[in-house]
């Protein structure tokens, strides 16, 4: 790949940046010490800055870039769809693009009637507000609450922030909220064996079915991370324990609301995650890899009773929900594009490279540091033990001086690549990501917790 030029250097380039742009889960005086690298390509699993270093993205750039920077595949479908319409509204006219999109998507998920954001939290948003109209639309109002699990994550839009339990983003904004009941999901790491797992899964859907005797009436929906609520520290749950949710659910007359934007488009090993479960929620919300990291774009399929209940001669019965890039052309040719790619062999090929990957990363699931090794798909976490303080910050910076980038949440350590990455960039991961263990665990133990997130 030849060396790109830049007209800046990095130098030049982040101060720029830090003068006019406000950059996203920041806090931006701490740029002065750590300027932001300026980025000026990218190749396959690889980002490439302005002075022609190579950085391994491990995080497949916040968990969008399914296939790689640059994806051929998905350039010549966006491009070609650029010759044809490039936005139309979707409001009384509609496009092939988001017809055939939306037809290949109910193929893979088994629900319909797909709506169309640009971002997860959007996503989340329509499929909160779809819940409460359809028993609004049922003559059943007051089921118009929401639970979620604790340690929740669903977005930073105010109803998604209604429903995330991560302090450190809703605290600031709590006034404006309406804050959700949360319940207890089990958390695999506290799990000695598999009769302490069942008890936890136990516990949990015991906790959920108290809550919903006392509360269902007041109840439209269950919204859940399926199988790995990565904000809260990749806490993973077994697919039993949604089995159970979904039969709860059922009995009590609630939606369950699958948010897949992180855990779906194949990274957990499936198509969908829910698919591990042999479960089908009332809402799906798609988002993140639905282009393989190239446009904004995110998607809320449904069952065919809840469309139903909106289908009246009566306008205010519709869902009025919409924003003006609804269902972009050139988004739904970039998904379109990536749904070719991520087939069943494909699938296939990605389980077999994580179990070879699971391998190569031996020695990070011994080292005396880390606990609670997982893995799900295409996620791998850790857990640091002691960490010293402001480690997630000081682990990224030393892992960038190293050409990788990733970014603790917390203390916990977590791998999210592109499907394309090789043994030899993974084995460029595994290195870097024990020199930068090395480097940034000499440091002074913390008097107190260290800081949290950021994803």
């Amino acid at each position: 790949m030849p060396t790109p030029v830049s007209e800046d250097s990095s130098a030049t380039l982040a101060a720029r940046s830090l003068r006019s742009v406000w950059h996203p889960c920041t806090q931006m005086k701490r740029h002065e010490a750590a300027p932001p690298r300026s980025i000026v390509a990218g190749d396959g699993a690889w980002l490439v800055d302005s002075e022609g270093r190579r950085i391994l993205d491990a995080v497949s750039s916040w968990w969008v870039n399914l296939f790689g920077h640059g994806r051929p595949e998905i350039k010549a479908a966006i491009a070609a769809q650029m010759d044809r319409i490039e936005h139309v509204m979707l409001a009384g006219l509609t496009h092939e693009p988001v017809v055939r999109l939306s037809e290949r998507l109910a193929e893979r998920t088994g629900l319909g009637h797909a709506q169309y954001a640009s971002d997860g939290a959007c996503a989340n948003e329509i499929a909160l507000k779809l819940s409460a109209h359809y028993w609004r639309n049922l003559g059943q109002p007051r089921k118009n609450r929401y639970i979620a699990l604790r340690g929740s994550y669903h977005g930073e839009t105010i109803g998604a922030l209604g429903v995330t339990d991560v302090e450190l983003f809703r605290s600031s904004y709590f006034p404006l909220l309406r804050p959700a009941a949360t319940v207890p999901a089990p958390d695999a790491r506290a799990a000695r064996d598999a009769a302490a797992l069942q008890q936890a899964i136990d516990s949990a859907c015991q906790a959920l079915d108290d809550y919903l005797r006392r509360q269902a009436a007041d109840t439209a929906a269950l919204i859940v991370e399926p199988l790995v609520q990565c904000a809260a520290g990749f806490v993973f749950h077994p697919p039993q324990y949604l089995r159970r949710v979904r039969e709860l659910c059922d009995t009590h007359q609630v939606h369950l609301v699958a948010d897949e934007i992180a855990v779906g488009m194949g990274r957990t090993g499936t198509f969908t995650a829910c698919e591990q479960a042999g479960v089908r929620p009332d809402l799906l919300c798609l988002g993140k890899g639905l282009t393989g990291g190239f446009l904004p774009l995110s998607a809320v399929l449904c069952t065919e009773p809840l469309f139903q209940a909106f289908y009246d001669d009566e306008v205010a019965r519709g869902f009025l929900h919409s924003h003006s890039y609804t269902g972009n052309p050139l988004a739904c040719a970039a998904a379109l594009a990536t749904l070719d790619l991520l087939d069943e062999p494909r699938l296939a090929a990605n389980r077999a490279l994580a179990e070879r990957l699971d391998t190569l990363f031996e020695p990070l699931y011994r080292h005396p540091r880390l606990r609670h090794g997982r893995r799900a798909g295409m996620i791998w976490a850790w857990d640091v033990e002691q960490p010293p303080a402001d480690f997630a910050r000081r682990f990224g910076l030393c892992a960038l001086d190293r050409g990788v980038l990733l970014r603790p949440i917390g203390s916990t350590l977590y791998f999210m690549p592109p499907y394309v990455i090789d043994e030899a960039a993974a084995e460029h991961l595994l290195q870097a990501t024990l020199g930068a263990l090395e480097h940034s665990l000499r440091l002074p133990e913390h008097a107190g917790p260290p800081e949290q997130p950021l994803a």
